[in-house]
């Protein structure tokens, strides 16, 4: 097949997407898994709603998509597992009823009173769902493998795409619940995440192939067996407890100031600065080693996350603190690019799913510790001194990203899915 960018017309080479959805079947995968996407931002924010609308208890709301969020830690490598050896569509089709199932019987619960262990029970189920956009990357690792720059742009596209689905998720989840009732929105997102993977799973042109246990490179073991693979998921931990910790300061900063209500849109513009970014990322030629780019843009995270507790501390006015959040989100997909690329670059033949679901878990894991380290200081410090949990999670991202090292050093640098 010849290179988009070998066309007589110049548009693919001065527009890198252009060339990227030119590769075929590109367009249809991408826009089934978008839709299957859009859901991870609205089931957690739909749940929460549904349920404390219901019982009154928002720590019974939050304790149950806690409860969710660690059984998805367990489960989810090992569903990556089995999508890396039996394909795609035989395993996210069956996993997705599963999970969906689960978040109808949530529904179910809810509406009609059913004991609370039933919630956790529900809400646990659903831990099956696939990490959809760790099998769009692999897809794209798949038909891309050995074009560098095609592959650097498909990463910044996937994560631009993430931002921009955890960005509507929640605002949507919110508007069908606050409009129609309080289960719309979770009945909506299990629709949307069923049609949108079977969209997916029917695409099988662009499928990776299943590796078997009897195929040699299934032998390689499990990724976090590959050189760097470990340490690299430590820093994801750091990561995730950016995210974490700078939506809960969001929230409890913009109540404090009396605008509990613009919370959801300030967070909006820091997920809209780092889609911006990743996009714009992704239509630049990469350049230097992996490892220095990412360096760079570790360190220009922990730089920008210091944005948001400046314009805390120094003015106390929200709208000044939404430009700097927009500025701070504006590092945070070109780190993940750069991340997820070297995820690619270490885990073994055959296994990029687990590797891609092993990166998205230690992202979680962050999540969950922010918050949990900023919901402390917010109540025992306030909520201007909270935005240093971020800034603080972020130094240590890059602290640890320069303790690490170049776990590529010594593979001849080349970008290779499935060669540590």
């Amino acid at each position: 097949m010849a290179s988009p960018a070998a066309a007589p017309g110049l548009g693919p080479r001065r527009n890198p997407y252009a060339r990227l959805f030119a590769v075929p079947g590109a367009t249809a995968f991408t826009v089934g898994n978008l839709i299957a996407r859009l859901p991870m931002g609205m089931f957690s924010v739909s749940a929460v709603t549904m349920i404390a609308g219901s019982r009154g208890s928002y720590a019974l709301a939050g304790a149950v998509t806690a409860t969710g969020l660690a059984a998805t830690a367990v489960v989810a490598p090992w569903t990556a597992r089995l999508v890396d050896r039996h394909g795609q569509a035989r395993v996210a089709v069956p996993a997705t009823a599963f999970a969906v199932l689960g978040s109808l019987s949530l529904l179910l619960c809810v509406r009609y009173g059913a004991p609370d262990w039933t919630l956790f029970a529900s809400y646990a189920a659903t831990a099956t769902v696939p990490n959809t956009g760790g099998m769009s990357r692999a897809r794209w690792a798949h038909l891309l493998k050995g074009d560098t720059r095609a592959l650097h742009t498909a990463n910044s596209f996937e994560q631009a795409a993430d931002e921009l689905c955890f960005m509507l998720g929640p605002v949507l989840a919110a508007f069908l619940c606050g409009a129609f009732f309080p289960e719309a929105g979770t009945l909506v997102a299990a629709v949307l995440l069923l049609t949108g993977v079977l969209l997916f799973a029917a695409q099988g042109a662009t499928e990776p192939p299943p590796h078997a246990r009897t195929d040699a490179a299934s032998k390689t073991g499990s990724p976090l067996r590959a050189r760097g693979v470990p340490a690299l998921l430590v820093v994801f931990l750091a990561t995730g407890a950016v995210f974490g910790a700078m939506e809960v300061v969001t929230i409890a900063y913009a109540d404090e100031q009396g605008h509990k209500a613009a919370a959801g849109v300030v967070l909006a513009l820091q997920a809209a600065g780092s889609c911006a970014a990743g996009l714009v990322f992704g239509a630049v030629r990469p350049r230097g080693p992996l490892h220095r780019r990412r360096l760079l843009c570790a360190a220009a995270m922990a730089a920008l996350m210091c944005l948001p507790l400046l314009a805390a501390t120094a003015t106390g006015s929200l709208v000044v603190l939404a430009g700097a959040l927009l500025c701070a989100g504006m590092a945070t997909a070109p780190t993940m690019v750069t991340s997820m690329t070297l995820v690619q670059r270490l885990t073994p033949e055959g296994r990029t799913n687990e590797g891609m679901t092993l990166a998205v878990t230690g992202l979680l894991g962050g999540i969950a510790c922010g918050a949990a380290a900023s919901g402390w200081t917010v109540e025992h410090l306030g909520a201007t001194t909270g935005y240093a949990v971020p800034v603080a999670a972020a130094c240590c991202a890059l602290l640890l990203t320069v303790l690490g090292g170049d776990p590529t050093r010594g593979t001849g640098g080349a970008v290779s899915t499935g060669r540590a």
